[in-house]
């Protein structure tokens, strides 16, 4: 390959081999031309000129956020009751930052933490409950 100056370029079909090695693994711009040995203009140069690059480049990035959340999903199918426990605080809305206390089987409070740093219950009463403020 030549570059429109004639100069041989870089971006040798082994390159875009070993860049998309690297976007695959989640590596940024900057990091995957720094570990294929080229600058970030000879990437976006090669992305000006090849149609849809651009999209596919993403695409490939995305994939470490895809292999986790697989990781995640075989865990919680294996019945890993941390792993569904960490999955349900971070992303079910209704169980973000709640405790339910229980005696004998009854739940006697659900304490839900507010952004603000209140709490409230499932009576509706708020607390205040920011550090060092006095009541």
């Amino acid at each position: 390959m030549t570059d429109p100056g004639g100069q041989p370029t870089k971006m040798t079909d082994e390159k875009v081999k070993e860049l998309e090695g690297y976007f695959s693994n989640g590596a940024t711009d900057l990091e995957a031309c720094f570990l294929a040995g080229i600058s970030k203009q000879t990437l976006y140069n090669y992305q000006d000129k090849t149609k849809g690059y651009v999209d596919r480049k993403q695409a490939l990035k995305a994939m470490t956020g895809y292999k986790a959340k697989s990781v995640i999903k075989e865990a919680i199918e294996a019945k890993d009751k941390d792993m569904a426990k960490w999955f349900a605080e971070r992303k079910i809305k209704d169980y973000k930052n709640k405790t339910d206390i229980t005696t004998d089987d009854k739940p006697i409070a659900i304490l839900n933490l507010n952004e603000d740093g209140t709490i409230q219950t499932n009576e509706g009463n708020n607390k205040d409950c920011k550090p060092n403020q006095e009541d």
